[in-house]
């Protein structure tokens, strides 16, 4: 809820912005906010999640599938995620947001995005997302043809990343995932 306003402009000023294919990489220029630092004056970890949303949601409106997903009811989650950090991000840090798909298994489509700031990495994330309606998870080809936007054919996601996600998976909702630590 942080981030709403930011979210808000975002999705009208991304439509000025040139367009984009949603296999293509953005940038997403930015400063840090008050609102983005913690006690040690530095962008808060969980921060970089939030702020990741707004690179996806740029590339998705800059391709043009944002408005597709709307019309259907589909609404994009995250599954997992995972960050490495190598520099901190301070208070007025101009920025910038890369983000890019890097493949796609039967679950899932994987995000690689960055903080980047004068040239440097501050930041890399991995993110593993879905659309659902309310049916359920919709299903990448149906994501596809609805987008008109086929994968390149030499986009292939590394094995290392769909294992990842397939060992941090918590059991779909269908199934029981009892909690057990305090008896």
């Amino acid at each position: 809820m942080h981030l709403i306003f930011r979210t808000l402009l975002l999705l009208v000023t991304a439509r000025r912005r040139p367009a984009l294919g949603i296999w293509d990489s953005s940038s997403l220029s930015l400063r840090v906010l008050p609102t983005d630092i913690d006690i040690a004056m530095h962008v808060n970890n969980g921060m970089y999640f939030s702020l990741m949303d707004l690179g996806r949601f740029e590339l998705m409106v800059r391709a043009g599938v944002w408005d597709v997903f709307r019309r259907k009811g589909w609404s994009p989650v995250v599954s997992a995620e995972t960050i490495a950090f190598r520099k901190s991000l301070t208070l007025g840090q101009q920025y910038s947001i890369e983000t890019r798909i890097i493949g796609f298994d039967d679950r899932a489509i994987y995000f690689e995005q960055r903080m980047v700031s004068r040239g440097e990495i501050y930041a890399r994330a991995y993110i593993a997302t879905r659309l659902v309606s309310k049916q359920g998870p919709v299903a990448n080809e149906e994501i596809f043809a609805a987008t008109g936007q086929q994968p390149p054919a030499d986009l292939v996601l590394p094995e290392w990343l769909h294992e990842w996600r397939e060992n941090n998976a918590l059991p779909s909702t269908r199934r029981p995932a009892p909690h057990r630590w305090v008896r």
